[in-house]
């Protein structure tokens, strides 16, 4: 568990928890658990953003309390490379270290485009579409995604062929652990330069002087060439390692290419940023890893493999795409209430080259065209305030993600699926009989956040869960559910 939010007595702890160390494992824990009436929670590397690889809702489980089994796959941690075919096959628990670890160990020549954090399992991440370093180039984690092996609710196992072109389409972001158990991807394997170039740098003065830093950045970063990526910090409590007061705005950088392009590329369309040749680093792409993974000072390409998270915190987070550039006042907005909360920041990852190729409808992940970038808004504190504090942080968050409202993406106002977000709505439960099922409509309710995280996807996503759990056997309180007209048909006729 790696949100230490859902490590609260509170919340409602598993009857077991389960590690399979092969899919006829995996075949006889989703049967067992089926007959023994117990709730099938899926975990890969446990970074769920509400707790859904951990516990489930509290409000939905009051009256009528549900057993639930954890099937943590972190003993399926396997990956076999096959440089012949330029791809791998990396089980569902392996980690995004680990497979980081295993695609370097066999070359030096490939990489994979996913996100930086080590100890976030890949299974997830694919699941909800998985942006990193390289999606400017290749694009998200899920487009590069060639076959699948996924254990269904009737504890088949499905490849590409046989579980179907619209499943195979939704569990590429559509939302982890609510189609089967997937238990390995096979990845497109990635060119990567012998050499990259990395920078981090941090910049403090006047909010002016910030707010001018942040407006130039997004006018630079969605454009830069899709060998770049260029993102951005902000908070009154970044870096850690400053003794100055107020906010602060970082930058990290990444190109596929030398420091000397680098510099001269960046000096030409952000010499506002003020890089110099000592902020820059030469290294290897398994090297850049490493640099930004946020791993201890002195960690080496082996700590790659470590699961365990390092500093783990209680946290809270919300989403938000932009279309348009964020105006100045609209940055203000911003900037006047992270000085509020120091444990408070936001991150801003940059879309536009390849992701403003692809098309919205080539895997459930939609987010592409017309996206300049996206807003992650996070705030995090100590278990030992989890009781106390809690709700402080997180009215903070909700006040500024409300704030930020008329500046961001609208109708729908969309948001990521691997941010999952409860305040944008939950599944309700049901209390009608089946004579009352037309009272009781899923889909429908689903849609309030379905089309914020799926926008135009929503209903092939529906059409899918239909067809691969039309019984909801897998699901969390944001999942995709079946129609229910058809739930109600074969639940008749049996």
């Amino acid at each position: 568990m790696q949100n230490l939010r859902f490590a609260d007595p509170n919340f409602p702890k598993p009857i077991a928890i389960i590690l399979p160390q092969n899919v006829d494992q995996i075949k006889s824990v989703v049967l067992c658990a089926r007959n023994a009436s117990c709730k099938i929670i899926i975990r890969s590397g446990g970074h769920s953003y509400e707790g859904t690889s951990s516990t489930i809702d509290t409000a939905s489980t009051a009256n009528t309390p549900v057993p639930f089994v954890i099937m943590d796959l972190m003993n399926l941690n396997r990956v076999t490379v096959d440089l012949e075919d330029k791809s791998a096959w990396v089980e569902g628990g392996a980690t995004l270290g680990e497979t980081y670890y295993a695609i370097a160990n066999a070359t030096n020549y490939y990489g994979f485009s996913a996100g930086s954090c080590p100890t976030v399992g890949i299974g997830g991440h694919i699941s909800g579409g998985g942006f990193g370093l390289l999606s400017r180039k290749y694009g998200v984690a899920a487009d590069n995604v060639l076959d699948a092996l996924l254990v269904d609710a009737n504890g088949k196992l499905l490849d590409r062929e046989s579980m179907g072109e619209d499943v195979f389409w939704a569990i590429r972001g559509g939302g982890g652990g609510v189609w089967g158990v997937v238990y390995a991807w096979k990845i497109n394997l990635l060119k990567v330069p012998p050499i990259v170039t990395t920078f981090i740098v941090s910049r403090q003065g006047t909010k002016t002087q910030i707010a001018n830093l942040i407006a130039k950045w997004q006018l630079v970063a969605p454009n830069l060439g899709d060998d770049f990526y260029l993102s951005c910090f902000v908070g009154a409590g970044l870096p850690e390692t400053t003794t100055h007061v107020g906010i602060s705005v970082t930058f990290k950088g990444f190109y596929l290419g030398p420091k000397n392009q680098t510099q001269f590329f960046i000096h030409q369309v952000f010499p506002e940023l003020g890089i110099v040749e000592q902020d820059c680093s030469e290294m290897s792409w398994i090297q850049s890893i490493v640099f930004f993974s946020d791993l201890s000072p002195g960690s080496s390409v082996h700590n790659l493999q470590d699961r365990y998270l390092q500093n783990k915190a209680c946290f809270k987070a919300k989403s938000d795409y932009v279309h348009t550039p964020i105006s100045h006042d609209g940055i203000w907005v911003a900037l006047n209430h992270l000085e509020k909360e120091p444990k408070g920041y936001v991150i801003l990852d940059p879309y536009g080259g390849n992701m403003d190729r692809i098309s919205t409808e080539s895997i459930a992940f939609p987010h592409r065209k017309g996206n300049l970038y996206t807003i992650q808004y996070m705030v995090e504190w100590s278990q030992q305030e989890n009781n106390e504090k809690r709700e402080d942080y997180i009215k903070w968050l909700r006040a500024f993600y409300s704030a930020m409202a008329p500046y961001v993406s609208w109708g729908p106002r969309a948001a990521y699926i691997n941010y999952i977000d409860f305040d944008l709505g939950v599944m309700v439960t049901k209390d009608h009989d089946d004579d009352d099922d037309q009272l009781f409509d899923p889909v429908e309710i689903a849609r309030v956040w379905g089309e914020k995280y799926f926008l135009n996807n929503f209903d092939r996503l529906v059409r899918a869960k239909t067809l691969i759990d039309p019984y909801n056997v897998f699901s969390n309180q944001q999942s995709i559910p079946p129609n229910n007209s058809n739930l109600v048909s074969l639940r008749r006729s049996e």
